[in-house]
């Protein structure tokens, strides 16, 4: 596939990355010499430089036969008019564009065939208000990703020595937990991944990826750590898009402050959010902390635009009693070296986004994808297509499939059952089956295994 990516940044670069390792032939588009040059010389890509919206660089970057261009500029503005141009000039088929700003989503027809021509229009905002309200959600977890319109998730969580699995073989869940099925997709030991077997042994530290029915979560998750009694009182630093997001859609179920800094968004928060508790000041005054109580905070969330305050009010909030931190790092290589001491889980925005823009770009019948462990890895569910002439997967029991290196079924969904992939389950067409993906070099590997021979059709 013919790809131009416009915006070298975060996460055009590591879309780019994504997409240049399956084989597919990217072009990337930024006004930056010095970051094409750092990308160019680390991925099999060209690059041109200019501003991303002009018919000329378009032109230059083969956007007379491009099958698809993805705006992931710095300006909803610039992405929106090349998705625009693309259309009008070169009649690109698939256009998608990040938009950032609230506004453009207040009136509903501005996008589409009767507005600016983008099939796909991703919000990074609701993408990661969304990522932080299922932590809220699920205490304990790592990184909770939905599928099959939530009948299933998959959930990461790092093991506690206490937990009645730790130091006993996986085999052994199915005698804890005799009436629910469960299945480990991967494990992560010091950084390391690890193809679960029988007889893999967990232990302390690990970060394990359990796939269940969303609600045998919970059951499933005390295998591995305490189980944590559900959170009731949320503090959000910062009140921007995703702060107000955030509060918007828990406030109903939680006790919510936020902490706004600027005195006139902090009055606009609280006209508009009705049971929100909003607090013109700083996150890092400890002072202010004490006087809210933050010994009694179960989540901080740390949602500014700016790292330092993010990391910063997070260790001060820990260090002063809140149970749980959760802080927004806009620098991915910082997350790493962030999460699991004082700040419990410390996440980027931009890996948040790119499970997002992966879905829209998978070929066949990937209906959605979910970045795991800052990019590490991928879980993808497909929906099996034809029948067993026409496909190696659709007729087959999941031992006879011939899974690429690296790759393990995790579950299949076949339409509100719910089954765990185990050896002896038969993939029947129309079944989502969810796949978990170690090496990201492999994804075109189990793109094609799914694929259906034309013979079908």
């Amino acid at each position: 596939m013919k790809i131009i990516i416009l915006g070298a940044g975060q996460v055009g670069s590591s879309l780019a990355a994504s997409l240049a390792s399956e084989d597919n032939d990217i072009t990337v588009v930024d006004g930056d010499a010095d970051r094409l040059r750092e990308l160019a010389n680390s991925l099999d890509i060209r690059t041109v430089q200019g501003h991303a919206s002009h018919p000329n660089i378009l032109r230059e970057a083969g956007g007379a036969d491009a099958d698809m261009l993805i705006a992931v500029t710095n300006s909803d503005e610039v992405n929106m008019i090349a998705c625009q141009v693309a259309y009008t000039y070169f009649r690109t088929p698939t256009k998608i564009a990040r938009v950032r700003s609230t506004n453009y989503f207040a009136r509903k027809g501005l996008f589409g065939e009767e507005g600016i021509p983008i099939e796909d229009v991703i919000s990074p905002e609701q993408v990661v208000t969304n990522y932080v309200k299922r932590l809220i959600e699920h205490p304990g977890a790592l990184q909770v990703l939905s599928f099959a319109d939530g009948k299933v998730q998959l959930v990461g969580t790092r093991a506690i020595q206490g937990g009645p699995l730790v130091g006993n073989p996986l085999a052994a869940i199915r005698k804890h937990m005799p009436s629910i099925d469960t299945r480990v997709a991967a494990i992560f030991r010091r950084d390391r991944p690890i193809i679960p077997e029988g007889d893999t042994v967990i232990e302390a530290g690990d970060e394990v990826f359990f796939i269940a029915a969303t609600g045998d979560i919970r059951a499933v998750m005390g295998e591995l750590r305490r189980v944590e009694d559900d959170y009731k009182r949320i503090m959000i630093a910062g009140g921007g898009n995703i702060g107000e997001r955030l509060a918007e859609a828990i406030e109903t179920r939680y006790q919510v402050k936020i902490l706004e800094r600027t005195a006139s968004r902090a009055r606009k928060l609280a006209s508009s959010l009705s049971k929100t508790v909003v607090i013109n000041g700083v996150a890092t005054d400890k002072q202010l902390l004490l006087e809210e109580n933050i010994e009694d905070v179960d989540v901080f969330c740390a949602l500014t635009n700016d790292d330092e305050a993010n990391i910063m009010s997070s260790l001060l909030a820990k260090r002063l009693g809140a149970r749980k931190t959760v802080a927004l790092i806009n620098n991915p290589a910082y997350v790493d070296l962030l999460q699991g001491d004082d700040i419990d889980i410390a996440f980027s925005p931009q890996q948040a986004t790119l499970g997002t823009l992966l879905t829209k770009v998978r070929r066949g019948s990937v209906s959605t994808v979910h970045s795991l462990r800052r990019g590490a890895a991928e879980a993808i569910e497909i929906i099996a297509k034809g029948d067993r002439k026409a496909s190696r997967v659709v007729g087959r029991r999941i031992d006879e499939i011939d899974l690429p290196e690296g790759t393990t079924i995790g579950a299949v969904v076949r339409g509100n059952q719910v089954m765990m992939g185990h050896d002896n389950i038969v993939i029947e067409t129309e079944d989502h089956v969810i796949l978990f993906v170690v090496d990201k070099k492999r994804i075109r590997d189990v793109e094609k295994l799914f694929s259906v021979g034309l013979g079908f059709f």
